[in-house]
């Protein structure tokens, strides 16, 4: 499929992961996403240009079975959404070592997983790439009330990350950016107090899926953008209100 650039989505069966993917695959990607049951999914666009890949993104087959049907089919890889993650708020003493033991397979050996393959093909490739990482404002702006300590050694941990391998490959041309989203109108919320959910940002309004997507997408084409982290959070980030 030449002539279309190629990304990566992990995360795309619902949400934000899969606004992602019709985004992408309308402003003319190639697209190979995955999730545990993303070929189950029902909000995704079908399309010539779109390969779905089941599996869990903790374990390091799935990342490679995605990078090879990219190159497979398509030829190449030039940008990467890690956009899968899970999220649990309890208080600190509550939290188990399984609990961090969960979260640290989705989000950073996922992370690890596909950032390796996504970075070891743009070497080989000599044409640059971007890799987008989803984390979240509460990395450094905790809100009290919101008990997320140990998910955020996780969410914190991709962002430090993230400006270290910015920094290691920017001779290369290849970007490394984070977007930081507050609370977003996704099924994970479905069932949350709407009022309260307001009142977790300084604006009062919960972001819709298409802003944290135009983010993502800002970032990846934005070639002299790298080590960042761009808040769509309705000003959580900026402190008390």
């Amino acid at each position: 499929m030449t002539g279309h650039k190629t990304v990566l989505i992990t995360g795309a069966s619902q949400g934000i992961g899969a606004g992602l993917v019709n985004f992408f695959l309308k402003s003319g990607y190639n697209v190979v996403a995955t999730s545990r049951r993303v070929s189950h999914a029902g909000g995704l666009v079908r399309s010539h240009r779109l390969e779905l890949i089941d599996g869990d993104v903790g374990d390091p087959e799935t990342a490679e079975r995605v990078s090879n049907v990219a190159i497979e089919r398509f030829g190449s890889i030039d940008a990467l959404v890690n956009n899968a993650g899970i999220f649990l708020t309890k208080p600190f003493l509550e939290f188990t070592i399984e609990d961090f033991r969960q979260l640290s397979s989705t989000n950073i050996e996922g992370f690890i997983h596909f950032t390796k393959h996504a970075i070891s093909q743009m070497l080989r490739q000599k044409t640059g790439g971007s890799i987008v990482s989803i984390t979240t404002s509460l990395t450094d702006h905790p809100i009290a009330g919101v008990n997320a300590s140990v998910a955020m050694i996780t969410k914190g941990g991709i962002e430090a990350a993230t400006r270290n391998l910015a920094l290691e490959f920017a001779t290369e041309n290849i970007r490394l950016n984070c977007v930081a989203p507050g609370i977003v109108d996704t099924p994970m919320h479905a069932n949350d107090p709407q009022d309260f959910l307001r009142s977790l940002s300084p604006m009062g309004e919960i972001s819709p899926v298409q802003d944290i997507v135009d983010a993502v997408m800002f970032l990846t084409e934005a070639a002299h953008i790298t080590g960042e982290v761009l808040h769509v959070d309705n000003g959580a980030h900026l402190g008390k209100w």
